[in-house]
């Protein structure tokens, strides 16, 4: 459900009112612009005329100390490429358990990578945007429970999180927006940094179910698999309470002003016709009092195992062993399932790379101007696509 911007005001008012808590107000906001630079080309929501809205945004986020350990936290977000049109996205009470250990119950962020936590907050990083490939999820929040245990020992500090929670939301897996549920999602997130250096690591596991109704081709493929009673293979292909996980790990080196970060993920949702994901980048960067020059190098590798293809039959025996063609019925030459299938799989297929320069300028203690230029390539289709966007970030 989404919270619209008629809400706003109800935040406002809350804070107005007289209340024990000590409340504080933060905010942050990307104003950005970009246009590729051929016609015909599109790149993160980009196309060959200029946008001013596709990746700005504006965001209020209030804190609430309730006294005795609890707190409460809401953000709210309007975001360009949804018309501005605000809705919550985090909405969670937290209690210190201990010192060291606190409990959050709500809806939060997913710490996929290592920058979810400030994934909309630009000013956070020196890119315009967290490398796609790899911050290529289209859904970054889940409803449930989070421990966080925060330690030390020696020159290392710890951050140890577990969560649990689920997710239902609309995704771009098969069309641009299929229905989706993560179910019982359980996951670790466990980082260690010395000051200069820093390491992550974090597993995820959960149910996945995904409507894939959106897409008329693959609706009509699961329901002739099912019509001749191939409900093995109808199962491999349709995500219905399938197995899934997602793994990722990272390191970061901030050392007199040399920038080092790099991330690799995969991600895969088991007996689906969805491929196994498979992302990384690198990016270097030197700083120079306010300005940060970055280079960056990322990829994507996605493709299903050759086991998934020729799993359905061309042909089934009938009465008297009469040999039926598995195939779309009235078809000639016979559309078998087989090929649909295969090509159904291989649709999922993809392989790309990209390299961004950026130049990020510090003209303000709260406010950051960048510019960035992107190249990428895409190793199937042997097309490629150039973005120029630029904007500021700011924090206030």
């Amino acid at each position: 459900m989404k919270y619209r911007y008629l809400f706003v005001p109800l935040l406002f008012a809350t804070i107005a009112a007289p209340s024990f808590a000590d409340v504080r107000v933060n905010g942050f906001a990307s104003i950005y612009g970009g246009q590729t630079l051929n016609s015909d080309d599109s790149l993160y929501g980009y196309s060959d005329e200029f946008d001013w809205q596709n990746e700005s945004l504006f965001a209020i986020q209030i804190s609430a100390d309730v006294m005795d350990g609890l707190s409460a936290t809401a953000q709210v977000i309007a975001r360009g490429s949804e018309d501005f049109n605000a809705e919550f996205e985090w909405a969670y009470l937290t209690y210190e358990v201990s010192e060291n250990s606190q409990l959050s119950a709500g809806k939060m962020r997913i710490p996929f990578y290592r920058y979810s936590d400030f994934l909309d907050v630009g000013y956070a990083y020196r890119w315009a945007r967290p490398p796609k490939s790899v911050y290529n999820l289209n859904f970054s929040t889940y409803e449930g429970l989070s421990y966080l245990h925060n330690s030390s020992f020696s020159d290392w500090d710890s951050s140890l999180q577990l969560i649990w929670g689920s997710v239902e939301t609309e995704f771009a897996a098969v069309s641009d927006s299929d229905s989706g549920k993560l179910k019982d999602t359980l996951g670790i997130n466990w980082t260690l940094s010395n000051g200069w250096l820093t390491g992550r690591v974090a597993y995820f596991a959960t149910e996945t179910t995904i409507d894939v109704s959106g897409s008329p081709a693959l609706s009509g493929l699961l329901t002739g698999l099912k019509a001749y009673g191939l409900n093995q293979q109808y199962s491999n292909i349709a995500i219905e309470e399938d197995d899934s996980y997602f793994a990722a790990v990272g390191f970061g080196i901030d050392y007199n002003d040399i920038l080092f970060d790099a991330e690799y993920t995969q991600f895969e949702i088991e007996n689906s016709i969805l491929a196994k994901q498979t992302q990384y980048y690198v990016s270097f960067g030197y700083r120079m009092d306010s300005i940060t020059l970055s280079a960056t190098y990322e990829g994507n590798d996605d493709k299903n195992s050759s086991d998934q293809y020729n799993q359905v039959p061309r042909t089934i025996s009938g009465p008297g062993g009469v040999q039926i063609p598995v195939a779309v019925p009235g078809t000639n030459p016979p559309l078998y399932l087989q090929d649909a299938t295969n090509l159904a799989l291989a649709s999922q297929t993809s392989k790309s790379n990209s390299y961004s320069f950026t130049i990020r300028y510090d003209f303000h203690p709260s406010a950051a101007f960048k510019m960035e230029y992107t190249h990428f390539e895409d190793d199937l289709s042997d097309s490629d696509a150039d973005l120029v966007s630029f904007g500021v970030d700011l924090v206030f």
